[in-house]
């Protein structure tokens, strides 16, 4: 009764609803005491003060708009099995295997997620179960396969042997020149992407021995950028080394992905250019924990998990006294879905007002992710993503992981 409950939602032609404490995204202030009409699955007004009878009474509650992850895998969950995975999977199984991640990730308050990276079309497929209400999740945004280099960070063919290796090439998100930018871009576009997703340096959990070196020419990204302009798409980059995130930057991606070695030079760049950092300090973390573990992370990627994840947080805390736009974002399905939450502890922790983090994940996630219109902040004319924590998370940070109510689209999934 409840998965039913979840699966079809709770609708209103038009809901009135008390909110407590609301926050103003776009002013970064909190109301006290304000009153939100659903229609349908768009806000139709706010209201200041209590007017009329609610259909859902959020007094008691620090009522927010749903927040939006920008970095997450919503296919795949990392285990010490992962690896493996890769040869023992079918499509089939990834997908079924993330029906749970998304809810996970829906219940836990964000009502949006940009997946950055997922294979066969799987991603597609879980986007369209969601939209068509056959599934409970978050909107969904995917970039499809990565785009990388022979050999680089999202070549999947690394660490396999000689005979299953083969030439992946840019249909596969493998690219080396100019002309593969341009096919692997329209790849994507056939394969129905919202977005572009490259790996412009190593990375932390492939099988290859460095994590930070650059991976692409500057040229080659600037025509990756030209090709996804021909297709209205942003490019995101996956970036640990400073000369890759220089490159990436250079040659004009909308967004650094982690930025573990950022340099006070990029970081320099990224606030001329508007450049955003999604700093995933949650998946430094895990991976950092779980490199202690014998066997967990083979020994080439156990080696750059130690190494790479401790520097997130100090990267993010610097990139926030400087300057540098900030958009909210985990890379879960490396660490647990479900736990995104967390990342905003982190943020805090490492010096971000609460009120900060609360727009990295509503207000700056929506204009970087070129939906402002839509999402990012309960106004008129916006869905009707709307989320609550029965505390107020600026006197007790783990408010965030205490989401007890869940609307999106002007339909309840937690209540």
């Amino acid at each position: 009764m409840v998965l039913a409950l979840l699966l079809s939602g709770s609708a209103w032609a038009q809901t009135v609803i008390h909110a407590g404490r609301l926050v103003d995204a776009a002013a970064g202030a909190v109301i006290e005491a304000a009153t939100i009409v659903v229609d349908g699955d768009r806000i139709e007004s706010v209201q200041l003060g209590y007017v009329g009878e609610p259909d859902i009474d959020l007094t008691g509650a620090f009522v927010m708009p749903g927040w939006i992850d920008m970095h997450v895998h919503i296919a795949n969950q990392q285990s010490p099995d992962r690896f493996l995975e890769n040869f023992t999977l079918e499509p089939a199984d990834s997908a079924l295997r993330a029906v749970p991640y998304s809810e996970r990730t829906l219940t836990a308050g964000f009502t949006t997620v940009r997946d950055l990276g997922t294979e066969h079309g799987v991603a597609q497929s879980i986007r369209r179960a969601v939209a068509e209400g056959h599934i409970v999740g978050p909107r969904i945004f995917t970039a499809g396969k990565s785009l990388a280099t022979t050999g680089g960070h999202a070549d999947p063919s690394n660490g396999v042997n000689s005979e299953l290796r083969g030439d992946p090439g840019p249909t596969q998100g493998v690219v080396n020149g100019l002309d593969d930018a341009y096919k692997a871009v329209r790849a994507r576009y056939k394969e129905g992407a919202d977005l572009i997703k490259i790996t412009a340096t190593g990375g932390v959990l492939s099988q290859a021995s460095s994590g930070q070196n650059p991976q692409f020419t500057e040229a080659e990204i600037a025509a990756i950028v030209a090709a996804a302009e021909d297709y209205g798409y942003r490019v995101a980059a996956h970036a640990h080394g400073a000369e890759g995130m220089r490159r990436a930057v250079a040659a004009g991606v909308h967004s650094i992905e982690h930025g573990t070695y950022m340099s006070d030079e990029v970081m320099e760049l990224m606030r001329e250019k508007g450049t955003w950092y999604v700093p995933t300090i949650i998946a430094g973390k895990f991976a950092t924990a779980q490199a202690e573990v014998e066997g967990y992370f083979s020994e080439v990627v156990r080696a750059k998990a130690a190494a790479i994840g401790p520097l997130i947080a100090d990267t993010f805390a610097r990139a926030y006294r400087t300057g540098v736009p900030i958009a909210f974002g985990t890379d879960s399905g490396v660490s647990p879905h479900g736990d995104n939450w967390k990342e905003f502890v982190y943020m805090v922790e490492a010096g971000m007002p609460v009120m900060e983090a609360i727009a990295s994940a509503t207000r700056s996630a929506a204009i970087l992710l070129n939906e402002w219109e839509n999402l990012g902040s309960i106004e008129p004319g916006k869905y009707a993503d709307i989320i609550a924590v029965p505390g107020d998370p600026r006197e007790d940070v783990d408010e965030f992981g205490r989401v007890h109510f869940v609307m999106k689209g002007g339909k309840v999934f937690k209540q």
